[in-house]
């Protein structure tokens, strides 16, 4: 019997190695970024990932779409015995949170789908996590034996006060192991929403942002995974994350480096130049951030005006008018109601974030738009400005369907962007994986 099931795991890898090649003749190359320790901007053939040498790597199903819902999200176990929550997926934010009964005030989830702490699952002050996540200015401990608090504040206006806590993670590996770590989250019993839309019916947050205090630093950390994330989302909703390197090809990508000034807490890249339609549109300097946290993506009033004019100004003649709509402030209407952005990504232009190196993020007519409920098309792209962000440029989730973000020692302060084809690739040999070996 143990022979039987050995022949059938060597069977699926030997499948899954397969697809991957095949898939390799067909991959374009991917949108990069060199890190320190490189020569900046050098197209790099030494990189943190072997893709088919299967081993410590989380790899996870995506639910959720940037209209309606305005989310992507994933399911993760806590506590012994283990309890499914839902979490919206947060590359700009660090720490991980759940609605905890303790008991919660503003809580979106059902008292029983609420995370429920022990005695001994709080963390003190002194823990280095409470460190990891608050600096000391903020830290508003007097004990170093009491509760470690926490406050978030988003830029949606969203709030959440709580509590550190620390339980067990369920976690099945790309290599077939079960690893059953300790990690340290927020319990957050104190929700707020002063902004226009309604709280994610997520049960919490994962932040994957850059500081210790992440779900994937932490992972790092133990040794568990490679300190690389990665996501792939689709226009039509859905799509995958994963946490470790054996997701990320050998090949077939270029790298660019991430700021380091008061971005450093986030993703972040630059200077950039802004083109549309291939064309320069005299928007240069840009520093941005990838942010998956943000449904949309938001510019500086002045480059948003400025894209906004060139858009309008490139639709003169075209068969679309303006409509209010109350998915987004700039909508349009056609000869009849759309069905998909495939419907009208003729009439658009392709913009495009040019990078130092010739490194180029490309950002076609389906990640700006979306088609609303009444057939409309509307702007994806925002003011940041009139939505408090100052003139921080963020490209949120409508905008970076395919990202890994490395962070790893000898590349320190990396990310890449995949491509369509290595998402497609990614998530077949994902799925062969969770049919073949997960069983």
């Amino acid at each position: 019997m143990a022979g039987q099931e050995m022949k059938g795991k060597r069977a699926s890898l030997m499948i899954m190695v397969f697809v991957f090649q095949v898939l390799s003749a067909h991959l374009h190359g991917c949108y990069a970024a060199t890190g320190q320790g490189q020569p900046l901007w050098k197209r790099s053939t030494v990189h943190p990932a072997v893709v088919n040498g299967f081993g410590s790597s989380v790899f996870l199903p995506v639910s959720g779409n940037v209209y309606p819902l305005g989310y992507y999200s994933v399911e993760l176990k806590i506590g012994n015995p283990p309890k499914p929550f839902q979490l919206d997926i947060d590359t700009g934010s660090d720490l991980t949170w759940v609605q905890c009964d303790a008991p919660c005030s503003g809580c979106t989830q059902p008292r029983d789908r609420l995370y429920k702490p022990a005695r001994n699952n709080f963390l003190p002050c002194k823990d280095p996590m409470c460190a990891a996540l608050n600096s000391p200015k903020s830290n508003p401990c007097k004990n170093p034996n009491e509760k470690c608090g926490f406050q978030v504040e988003y830029a949606d206006h969203g709030s959440v006060l709580g509590v550190m806590v620390s339980d067990n993670f369920p976690l099945g590996l790309v290599n077939g192991s079960l690893s059953n770590p300790l990690l340290a989250f927020g319990c957050g019993y104190r929700l707020q929403n002063h902004g226009p839309q309604p709280l994610p019916n997520t049960a919490g947050v994962l932040g994957l942002g850059k500081s210790k205090a992440s779900i994937s630093s932490q992972l790092s950390g133990m040794g568990i995974t490679k300190n690389v994330v990665g996501h792939c989302f689709s226009g039509q909703g859905g799509g995958f994350l994963f946490l470790g390197a054996d997701f990320v090809p050998k090949s077939g990508m270029t790298w660019t480096p991430m700021l380091k000034n008061s971005f450093n807490k986030h993703y972040s890249s630059g200077p950039a130049e802004l083109l549309f339609g291939a064309k320069p549109t005299g928007v240069k300097g840009l520093d941005v951030i990838f942010d998956t946290g943000a449904t949309y993506t938001y510019l500086s009033s002045k480059v948003y005006q400025t894209v906004l004019n060139l858009i309008r100004k490139d639709l003169t003649g075209k068969q679309l008018r303006d409509v209010k709509d109350n998915a987004l402030p700039i909508c349009w209407k056609g000869a009849k109601p759309f069905k998909s952005v495939r419907d009208v990504r003729n009439y658009f232009n392709t913009l495009v974030l040019s990078f130092p190196g010739a490194n180029k993020l490309v950002l076609p007519p389906e990640a700006y738009l979306i088609v609303t409920e009444r057939g409309n098309v509307c702007l994806g792209i925002l003011s940041g400005t009139e939505a408090g962000l100052g003139i921080t440029n963020v490209i949120g989730g409508k905008s970076v369907f395919s990202f890994a973000y490395s962070l790893i020692s000898h590349f320190a302060s990396e990310f890449l962007i995949c491509s369509p084809f290595l998402a497609i690739q990614i998530f077949l040999v994902g799925m062969l994986y969770r049919h073949f070996i997960a069983r």
